[in-house]
């Protein structure tokens, strides 16, 4: 807590100038990372949507694969009661050869008919089943080979990434040391503005110049005395129409020469 409030009186303590000068710096270094992400274009999205993609068809193949299963043994299942019944046609086949009498006869008959009938409707139960089962199988197939093409697009997408963050990585993290560098020295009060322009500005800019007497992140135009003020570094001046931090261009020509 007394480290914290150290620094914050120790920002405190800087001149307007110095601070103007540490935000437009902080915006150079920002801005050159915002670049390297360019560079990685949409690969980082298009990753990620591969990768929803690709777990959406897993979990696609993993309940035709169920689905399959439970067909499967449903088949089973009435094959078994095809041989059941075959085993009941026999048995009542073999009793109305010693049968007493007609009823029996025909009693007997009529469960030879209905055990026909179970056969025949397991059959068609069957053929249901399989007809269902061959579909789930080409969906299945259908989506394993989706499967297969998507992943060796990720692979390829993964690699591009991969080449890029490797071949900028190590000036993205020296950019971001240097942004925490400068972002140590600016109160915090001020960072988190700078931090809340940037976030909402669509090109990343939160300190711009006036340039052509006009705001450089918008464009408006700024009257003369207020660029007089910005010139006098006494205070910290925004846009007034898209909230930007203003900078007068010489501050620039400053930077460089320190």
């Amino acid at each position: 807590m007394a480290e914290q409030k150290s620094k914050i009186e120790e920002t405190a303590e800087i001149s307007v100038e110095d601070k103007l000068k540490a935000l437009y710096e902080i915006q150079q270094v920002d801005t050159e990372i915002d670049k390297i992400k360019i560079l990685r274009g949409e690969l980082p999205l298009e990753v990620q949507d591969l990768e929803d993609e690709l777990a959406g068809l897993e979990t696609r193949i993993n309940n035709y694969d169920q689905e399959v299963k439970s067909l499967e043994q449903n088949i089973a299942s009435k094959k078994q009661e095809i041989i059941n019944s075959e085993s009941l046609i026999k048995k009542y086949q073999e009793q109305q050869n010693n049968v007493r009498n007609n009823r029996e006869y025909d009693s007997l008959s009529k469960e030879i008919e209905f055990q026909t009938l179970e056969i025949e409707l397991s059959k068609k139960k069957i053929n249901e089943f399989t007809v269902l089962m061959n579909d789930k199988n080409e969906q299945i197939g259908e989506a394993r080979k989706k499967f297969e093409e998507r992943q060796s697009d990720l692979d390829s997408k993964k690699k591009e990434l991969d080449d890029i963050v490797t071949e900028t990585k190590k000036e993205e993290d020296a950019l971001n040391k240097k942004s925490e560098d400068i972002a140590d020295r600016i109160e915090p009060r001020l960072l988190t503005a700078y931090k809340r322009i940037r976030g909402n500005a669509r090109n990343g800019l939160a300190v711009v110049t006036v340039e052509r007497d006009a705001c450089g992140g918008c464009f408006n135009k700024i009257p003369p005395q207020r660029q007089l003020d910005i010139k006098s570094r006494k205070k910290i001046i925004v846009c007034e129409y898209c909230g930007r931090i203003l900078v007068d261009d010489e501050i620039l020509g400053e930077k460089e020469a320190e």
